[in-house]
């Protein structure tokens, strides 16, 4: 029973130091509480210098639906682009054909005489099928007095549809 009083003295005496006189905590409990709320405060503020999932996931979707709006009117302003490209070519290909004609008494018997004769650096690249691929058309050389053939019209060889609903092959 003495070791149990004794004990309880004990406790009580613990207890009785962790107070001064006027009721405050002492400077050592002090310290100890203001250190146990910054640990409990510092999860907070680590937390608001980085994004939550949700913040990065509302982020990332307004970016998709900028993409999915922006997307088409992107591609079309490549089309509308490689079709003007493809057009200036053909007008400029065509005139040559002629003054090459004009020059020579006779048509080229392909579009690599326009450039070996220096009419063309060098024959150009289809913009629609990204190759030197166009279709040559050969008929009867009205200035050749044996009735050759010649290279009189030159087409693109995609057989896409333009923007415009028409075969760029017809153009």
């Amino acid at each position: 029973m003495q070791k149990t009083e004794n004990r309880n003295q004990k406790e009580r005496g613990r207890a009785d130091r962790l107070f001064t006189v006027d009721g405050s905590l002492p400077a050592v409990s002090r310290r100890h509480n203001a250190l146990s709320a910054r640990l409990q405060r510092a999860p907070a503020s680590s937390r608001a210098a980085g994004f939550t999932l949700l913040e990065l996931m509302i982020v990332i979707s307004i970016i998709i639906i900028l993409a999915i709006i922006v997307l088409p009117q992107y591609q079309k302003t490549v089309t509308v682009a490689r079709e003007s490209v493809l057009k200036d070519d053909l007008v400029q290909m065509r005139k040559l054909l002629d003054q090459y004609a004009a020059d020579k008494g006779k048509l080229p018997s392909s579009l690599e005489d326009l450039a070996g004769s220096g009419y063309l650096r060098e024959v150009p690249v289809d913009p629609i099928t990204g190759e030197r691929d166009w279709n040559v058309i050969t008929g009867q050389d009205p200035f050749s007095p044996d009735g050759g053939q010649g290279v009189t019209d030159v087409r693109s060889a995609s057989s896409d549809l333009s923007s415009e609903g028409t075969p760029y092959s017809e153009w």
